[in-house]
Parts: structure tokens; C-alpha cells; sequence
């Protein structure tokens, strides 16, 4: 390999790592109600499944056509996108690098968005982040579609108004004061 190249491979393959860690791993949540349902706690899982392959097939995002897609399990992908709630109602976009994979600290990148930031602003600079550095694009609608649930649930919400009282009983109200 040249010098100045700047693409690093794993030696191990992701799909031997996911078959390896798929069944015992730090993120596995597993739940016996429901089915036995399972969870994800990985930080570069958009959407919290234990999951290695989607149901369907997409030509256009792979190169080779027909081929699967690896979505959900961030820890297996040399690349992944995650979404975290910032201080004080922020979010936090985690991409992780090609580059550097056997140092964790430096094959990670944070972006950080402050609350006071609009939300479109937000969702966008999410997808220009993520399609800049070549991320897919399932995972830029996941990272949106998080970043939204985030948002929302770090809203406060308003107390509901007292209802004012309008037609006659206003005026009797009025006429007894």
C-alpha cells in the first residue's frame, strides 16, 4: 500500500465480527416481553434494533446491485453515524472515520448543535455532514428522524391556558363583579 493512501481496512471482515458478537456483545438488550424482542444501546445504532441486515434490497446504494445493506449495528461498521442529546436540549452528531481504526478516541468525530440552533437548520447541517463525508443515505433519514425524536423530547411544554369563559356566562361573570 502507498504512503500518502488514505484508506485503512480492518483485517477482520464486518460481517465475521457481527457473526462472532451478534448473539453476546455490550449493546444487546434482550427483552422476553413482546416476543423476545431485541434491543440495541449502541451509540451509532440510529434506531435501538439488534440488527445486522435490512429486509429489502437497494441496488442503488451499493456498488455491487442487489447486494444487502449493513444498517443498524454501528459497532460492526468501519463507518456509522450516531445522534446524542447534547447538554442543555443540544444534540451531538458521532461519526466515526475510516481512518484510525484501532484508536477509538481518534476514530471518532462530534459535532455538537447548541439548542438555541432551528431545527432545519439542524437537519440540515446533519445532511450535509453525513453525505460530504460519504455516509449512506438510510443512514442521513435516520440521523434526521433521531435528531427530530430528540428535539421533541427535550422540549418543554407549555401549561395549558385557563379556558376563558365567552357568551352569557361572561356577562353574568361581568354583572355579579
Amino acid at each position: 500500500m502507498p504512503e500518502n493512501s488514505h484508506e485503512h481496512h480492518s483485517n477482520v471482515s464486518a460481517d465475521l465480527i457481527w457473526e462472532i458478537a451478534r448473539s453476546n456483545n455490550a449493546f444487546l438488550v434482550k427483552r422476553r416481553s413482546g416476543g423476545g424482542v431485541q434491543f440495541s444501546r449502541d451509540s451509532f445504532n440510529l434506531v435501538n434494533t439488534h440488527s445486522r441486515k435490512v429486509k429489502y434490497r437497494v441496488s442503488d446504494i451499493v456498488t455491487t446491485p442487489g447486494a444487502d445493506i449493513f444498517q443498524h449495528a454501528g459497532f460492526v461498521n468501519d463507518k456509522a453515524v450516531g445522534i446524542l442529546p447534547g447538554a442543555k436540549g443540544g444534540l451531538t452528531l458521532t461519526t466515526k472515520k475510516t481512518k484510525h481504526l484501532n484508536r477509538p478516541i481518534a476514530n471518532v468525530n462530534e459535532v455538537k448543535f447548541g439548542a438555541d440552533k432551528s431545527g432545519p437548520k439542524v437537519y440540515k447541517n446533519i445532511v450535509n455532514v453525513t453525505a460530504k463525508q460519504g455516509y449512506r443515505p438510510d443512514l442521513r433519514r435516520d440521523a434526521v428522524a433521531r435528531a427530530s425524536a430528540i428535539r421533541m423530547s427535550s422540549r418543554t411544554i407549555k401549561e395549558t391556558p385557563e379556558k376563558k369563559v365567552r357568551g352569557r356566562k361572561a356577562k353574568q361573570a361581568a354583572a355579579t363583579e
